[in-house]
């Protein structure tokens, strides 16, 4: 052990055990770390990292070994490439650290620190009429099984996927989607993007999902509906032509067998009324009610 401990500090002065008492800022520190590694842990776990990770560490340890036994060939060839597997590494892992970046840049405390002196009103991102259209289509499809894919564009621009599709550019109805995704038409195969009140584009093509975790019996349209919802904050409706079942994908999550009631609750959630000014909607329910109270006079 003595040896083993030599070696380490040896190779790895930063490691070596400190006989200084332990502060309050060495205890924030610990925790930090610990959150930090953990976070890390969680994240490669729920991503293709996991798979990459556990090759890196079969390497690490051949590295390791050639280090404790002195193999001053293999130690000269690790040296020298060092640079050149960190910056590999974080070339494999660019679409995992992307989403891990955007993860961290929707958190709230993040949003409310650049949130400060920007006086810039969001509005809902679609009408009730929008909904209650896209839920009447959705919901037509599904008793007829036609199988159909739509994405509801949110914070996050679309334009990179509207670009490989058709433009359409029309008001949101459900007569418009049925017709889109009807079997043997030119326009049925592949993905419809929303925006507001108006489908922009049909025919669009879509990332396809590669977690290991979802069922073998999806099939390309469930794939490609998660991987747009795990390359965006959208939201994508997907009906199977199989089962005629509903589902559900925001954030890289596909919820299946979705109800007419789950359906509507997130297109309302997807709506984003609650960002409305609130004054003007104190004002807009005190006209509802002075018109309210004048007609009953």
């Amino acid at each position: 052990m003595e040896t083993l401990r030599i070696w380490i500090e040896g190779h790895f002065p930063w490691m070596k055990i400190s006989t200084v008492t332990m502060t309050v800022t060495d205890l924030i520190e610990i925790i930090i770390l610990s959150f930090l590694v953990y976070s890390i842990l969680v994240w490669v776990k729920n991503s293709r990292a996991w798979t990459l990770l556990k090759g890196m560490l079969v390497v690490g340890i051949f590295v390791a070994l050639a280090y404790l036994f002195k193999m001053d060939t293999l130690t000269f060839l690790i040296e020298r490439g060092l640079s050149l597997v960190i910056m590999a590494a974080i070339i494999i892992f660019q679409p995992e650290l992307r989403r891990a970046l955007e993860q961290l840049g929707e958190k709230k405390f993040v949003s409310a620190l650049f949130a400060v002196g920007n006086s810039k009103e969001v509005v809902q991102r679609c009408t009730d009429r929008t909904v209650n259209e896209i839920v009447r289509a959705t919901l037509e499809m599904a008793k007829v099984k036609t199988g159909a894919l739509m994405v509801l564009e949110a914070n996050e621009t679309l334009e990179e996927y509207e670009r490989t599709g058709i433009d359409i550019d029309a008001i949101v109805s459900s007569q418009l989607i049925i017709n889109i995704f009807e079997h043997n038409t030119p326009l049925h195969d592949g993905a419809v993007i929303i925006k507001g009140d108006k489908i922009r584009s049909a025919t669009c093509y879509l990332p396809l999902s590669e977690n290991k975790s979802l069922g073998k019996d999806l099939g390309t349209r469930h794939r490609a509906g998660v991987g747009i919802s795990e390359a965006t904050d959208s939201l994508t409706i997907i009906v199977s032509e199989e089962t005629g079942k509903i589902a559900l994908a925001k954030k890289g999550i596909l919820t299946r067998n979705v109800s007419e009631v789950h359906l509507r609750e997130q297109l309302v959630l997807f709506q984003n009324k609650s960002v409305l000014n609130p004054k003007k909607r104190i004002a807009g329910k005190t006209r509802k009610e002075r018109s309210e109270r004048n007609r009953t006079v």
